[in-house]
């Protein structure tokens, strides 16, 4: 079920987005199920202050199972602690662990300025999948940004 057109944007605060980036954090953990193929392009949006899209990732993997399984199987790369954990996932009955890999860090972050001023664009709470049609805005957002940004999403979806 793998969709050539379609990357997903991945909301974080600016401090995971850094660590995963930087290699620190392989696993982005999240409260509900995510079902996305290996190899899915990860856009990461850095939340306010940085309020920008600062680098992608791709999917290595994702495990859905219980909050106390997924914790088990990423403590040690999810770059948060046991408290932060279970306060993040209070009342969820399923969660999902992304095994994140070759990051690359843009070497110029695009902001949500830009996304805006390209078409509605909308940060997400958690994350949403994007269209080829959607990857061609961000480029659009993007004329000055590296090479790593147009060369991704123009495997995706060519400008």
């Amino acid at each position: 079920m793998s969709d050539p057109e379609r990357a997903m944007l991945l909301s974080v605060h600016p401090r995971f987005a850094t660590a995963i980036l930087a290699g620190t954090k392989t696993v982005e953990v999240r409260r509900q199920r995510v079902a996305a193929p290996p190899g899915t392009p990860v856009l990461l949006y850095a939340t306010a202050p940085t309020m920008a899209i600062v680098g992608m990732a791709r999917i290595a993997s994702v495990q859905v199972a219980s909050p106390r399984e997924v914790w088990s199987a990423s403590r040690t790369s999810a770059g948060i602690s046991r408290r932060e954990y279970d306060e993040y996932m209070s009342g969820a009955t399923r969660a999902s662990g992304l095994s994140l890999e070759e990051p690359i860090t843009f070497e110029d972050p695009v902001p949500l300025a830009a996304l805006r001023a390209s078409g509605s664009f909308h940060p997400p709470q958690s994350y949403r999948y994007l269209t080829g049609e959607d990857l061609r805005k961000v480029a659009a957002a993007a004329p000055g940004a590296g090479t790593a940004l147009h060369g991704a999403l123009n495997d995706l979806a060519p400008v």
